[in-house]
């Protein structure tokens, strides 16, 4: 399951709060290391709880429009080739902060792929989830609230 992928193919399509996720890279094929998405957040689109994951770092790379991102109360706004990192037990969330469509990679070490397919799955359900089955999920997958 390796191969070349271009801008919006990926090995699983996901969406939740308005945001389509591709994922380029699974746990499945790199025995769990790490897990690679282009992500495309709408303008005004719901943000993620903030969190902490207990068990991976994040990252962001921007590749259009302008993130916002707020790690430990700082917001910082990212623009196209901005980078942050997210170490494992940082406190963050991130949205779009334009008014245009925003697309990123985000990169978790080790995968959480596995997280994304059951947040697609809680978001295709005859109604939106509540923040407090947001956070249920978040939780089994080892996320903290921040």
């Amino acid at each position: 399951m390796t191969g070349v992928l271009g801008p919006g193919e990926g090995h699983a399509r996901y969406s939740a709060r308005g945001s389509v996720m591709y994922v380029k890279a699974l746990a499945e094929l790199d025995d769990g290391d790490l897990s690679l998405m282009e992500r495309t957040l709408p303008p005004g689109g719901r943000r993620p709880p903030p969190h902490r994951h207990t068990n991976c770092s994040e990252a962001y790379f921007v590749l259009d429009g302008l993130v916002s991102v707020t790690v430990e109360g700082q917001d910082l706004r990212v623009g196209p080739e901005g980078f942050v990192l997210v170490p494992r037990g940082t406190a963050h969330t991130f949205g779009n902060a334009g008014d245009q469509p925003a697309r990123l990679l985000v990169i978790h070490a080790p995968a959480m792929d596995a997280y994304f397919a059951a947040l697609h799955d809680l978001w295709h359900r005859d109604r939106p989830p509540s923040p407090d089955e947001e956070r249920a999920l978040m939780a089994r997958f080892g996320m903290e609230p921040a």
